[in-house]
């Protein structure tokens, strides 16, 4: 099963970091209010940034590490999946 760790921007201009193994589904969640509760006050969201990887462990892994980056790293990280494709 692949895991994907991802980044939305919230109406509101906020950023928030999760994993999941179905990316659709968990955007469209977030944005019916079913996701997490930071993001439920804050709708819409957008999907911005993921990555794929190979089992939950390093999908929290990167989730850690991703969350502990401050903001503009965020914005960084996001600009550079753009730069690649």
């Amino acid at each position: 099963m692949t895991w994907h760790v991802y980044i939305i921007e919230c109406n509101d201009g906020s950023l928030y970091t999760g994993i999941t193994n179905d990316l659709e589904k968990r955007i469209t969640a977030h944005n019916a209010g079913l996701g997490a509760k930071y993001t439920k006050s804050r709708r819409p969201v957008y999907l911005r940034y993921s990555e794929t990887a190979l089992d939950r462990k390093q999908a929290s892994q990167r989730e850690y590490a991703i969350k502990s980056l401050g903001k503009s790293a965020k914005i960084d990280l996001i600009a550079s999946q753009f730069a690649n494709t």
